[in-house]
Formats: structure tokens, sequence, C-alpha cells
């Protein structure tokens, strides 16, 4: 897709700094990162969601996110590591090629995930959890 950036980078249209990159998955630092070594992992081949991709897609990304996730942690000597992807601009999704954030954390970062959880109403859980169970 030539409107797509991860695309173009994909095709060496655009430079990028690369970490890990086979023959489905590319990884490289984001140029706009919350902390050092905050790294993007996508697949090569277009998918604007999770959901759009293949299960063979879909295990190359997981297989190569375990392996650079250790790399940025072991290389960073960071103290822990989040994993974020999105998935539709009300997740928060701002390029619509599936991609994965993988951003090393050390104490004092300044990075906070907010987290405003909440409790399930009386039946509530049973009633969700249907939901979901129907949807496979």
């Amino acid at each position: 897709m030539t409107d797509c950036i991860f695309c173009r980078i994909v095709a060496g249209d655009i430079p990028c700094a690369k970490v890990y990159e086979d023959e489905k998955v590319l990884a490289f630092l984001d140029i706009n990162p919350l902390m050092p070594g905050h790294t993007l992992l996508i697949p090569k081949k277009h998918a604007e969601t999770l959901f759009d991709m293949s299960p063979e897609e879909a295990a190359a990304c997981g297989a190569a996110l375990q392996k650079v996730a250790a790399a940025v942690f072991k290389g960073l000597d960071a103290e822990g590591l989040n994993v974020l992807q999105n998935n539709y601009e009300i997740s928060g999704q701002e390029i619509f090629h599936v991609h994965f954030h993988l951003m090393p954390r050390k104490t004092g970062d300044g990075f906070k995930v907010p987290w405003p959880a909440k409790k399930y109403g009386p039946g509530e859980m049973e009633s969700v959890l249907q939901k979901i169970l129907k949807a496979f």
C-alpha cells in the first residue's frame, strides 16, 4: 500500500533504524519514542489490525516479538518492558498497519499506564463470559 508509512518502510522507500528483520517481520526504533529503545514490530504484509492478519503472520510476529523484546530488554539493561498493541482508532491506533510497541522500562522513566480498573456488577461477569464464548 503506497499510502501506508509502514509499507513504505518495508519497501525501503523510507529509511528506518532496523532492529530485526526476517522474511515476514520487521522491527525498528520508533521515531517518536516514549523512551529510548521504544521499538515497533510489524508484519511485512499489510494488515490494518490484529484481526486482519493470517494465523501464520500472527505466529511470525509472536516468535519475533519474543526475540526482539529480549534483545531490547537485555541490550538496554531495562528493569521491565511493556508490549502494547492497539486495534482501531478508539483504542489509540494511529497508523493503520498492525504494529506492536516494545517499551523498555526503567525506574523514574516517567511513563505511567493509566489503568482505571472497575468491578463487575452482580451477574455481569457471567454475562460477559457467555458473549465471548459464543463468539468462538
